[in-house]
């Protein structure tokens, strides 16, 4: 019989392509508990693939290790993750996904023309933006912070 947490570091490694020390890093930061052996070998479950596997990506996507530790923190510890678990993170990492798409896609949009950043050089912005309004909401460039020419009138 296979134990559940019979995976070494090495073997980890060679199925996700992490060095082992990315893995022990990513242990360090709480995404992985391995067990540990009467030597004190590191001892991984299979889930633990999966998990790794899903920082790489979330990492990929710009998720910062805090935000990916804190989603993954609802997953069990005692059981294998399920679909459903899987599931759970997914639409929230979706949520923060779509949110990204569209600012990028705004950006994407308004990138030649006035941002609100208060730089007024260029003469549309004159038109957008007279006298730095969109200052009034805030620092940076505002229109793509999600702010609109309208709350400033």
């Amino acid at each position: 019989m296979i134990q559940r947490r019979g995976l070494t570091i090495g073997q980890i490694s060679d199925r996700t392509g992490l060095a082992p020390s990315a893995i022990r890093f990513y242990e360090e930061q709480g995404l992985v508990t391995p067990d540990r052996t009467d030597a004190g070998q590191r001892r991984y479950a299979g889930s633990d693939i999966r998990r790794l596997s899903f920082v790489m990506i979330a990492q990929n996507l710009g998720f910062s290790i805090s935000e990916i530790r804190a989603q993954m923190a609802s997953l069990p510890q005692e059981r294998t993750p399920t679909k459903a678990d899987w599931t759970r993170i997914a639409n929230r990492f979706r949520r923060v996904l779509d949110q990204r798409i569209r600012q990028m896609q705004a950006l994407s949009d308004k990138l030649d023309g006035c941002i609100g950043c208060g730089c007024l050089s260029l003469q549309t912005c004159r038109l957008y933006n007279p006298q730095d309004r969109a200052a009034r909401l805030g620092r940076g460039p505002r229109y793509l912070m999600g702010n609109s020419a309208s709350e400033v009138e």
